[in-house]
């Protein structure tokens, strides 16, 4: 059964994830370096991974097709946003949002890898799907 305190763990597994990769590699690279050894890392870590989803878009009851594109969904639950910026800006969250709403997911989780310490900066966002799961 899907709780939250299970997709809080898995939460935190990926953010162990990130961690690590960002111990390796530090700031200043392109976001598709650190998504690809994050990739790397997730799956050596157990999990089920898949990149560049695309998510169907569901207009007034009508499917008009795959327009959005996610980074990363992680055992089907949590959605991942990468970022290597400068600044985190407020759109990044409203995005992440939107993506999960639309995919309906539970969790998503917003890691810039272009800082000093990406626990600082990472935001993590909740929907009404996940306070629908049992605790």
């Amino acid at each position: 059964m899907i709780t939250q305190k299970y997709i809080n763990e898995l939460a935190y597994k990926v953010v162990g994830c990130a961690i690590e990769v960002h111990k390796h590699l530090g700031p200043g690279l392109l976001e598709s370096v650190y998504e690809l050894c994050f990739i790397d890392e997730l799956k050596s870590a157990g999990l089920n991974v898949q990149s560049q989803v695309y998510i169907s878009i569901n207009y007034k009851d009508k499917n008009l097709g795959g327009i959005l594109k996610l980074d990363i969904l992680i055992n089907d639950l949590i959605i991942v946003e990468i970022k290597a910026v400068e600044t985190m800006i407020p759109l990044f969250q409203a995005q992440l949002l939107s993506y999960l709403k639309l995919a309906k997911k539970p969790k998503g989780l917003l890691i810039n890898f272009n800082s000093e310490n990406i626990t600082k900066q990472l935001v993590p966002m909740v929907t009404e799907e996940f306070s629908k799961l049992p605790e």
